[in-house]
């Protein structure tokens, strides 16, 4: 059912996406093709605001706050997931893998190599405060508008 507390949920981790995104593309090296980098992590953004945050809404500050920072931090994961698994099907052209599972075990290497790269002070801490004020703006939204 959708509520104000899902709607703030989902545009405001999105938003936490683009600006996360818009940190992390200065550290990658520079031949990199970004290409729907950004709209990807914004709509796992909306998706994960919606299921994952919104409907956990109206527990407490400290619930609330928790809740800003899981969310966060399961739309860090399935970026990595996703953003190296299209990595993985980029390399998978080349045909250099000798078989399947090959290919998935690249994903993984792959997600924890762009973790590292942007496993940086200033995206962290960008992670942390947008994860507590998401949280933060949906409890008020959960208790504003019932």
């Amino acid at each position: 059912m959708p509520t104000a507390a899902r709607l703030v949920a989902a545009v405001a981790l999105a938003l936490l996406a683009f600006v996360v995104s818009g940190q992390i593309m200065p550290l990658m090296p520079d031949d990199t093709d970004f290409g729907y980098f950004t709209f990807v992590n914004m709509g796992l953004g909306l998706v994960i605001g919606w299921k994952s945050i919104g409907p956990r809404a109206g527990r407490g500050w400290a619930a609330g706050i928790t809740n800003g920072i899981t969310g966060t931090a399961v739309l860090v994961l399935w970026g990595l997931f996703i953003q190296g698994a299209v990595e993985m099907f980029r390399l998978a052209k080349r045909s250099i893998y000798d078989g399947p599972f090959e290919a998935l075990a690249a994903i993984f290497t792959i997600a924890l190599e762009y973790f590292f790269i942007m496993a940086v002070p200033s995206v962290l801490l960008t992670l942390a405060v947008g994860g507590t004020l998401i949280g933060m703006a949906v409890e008020i939204a959960s208790k504003r508008w019932k």
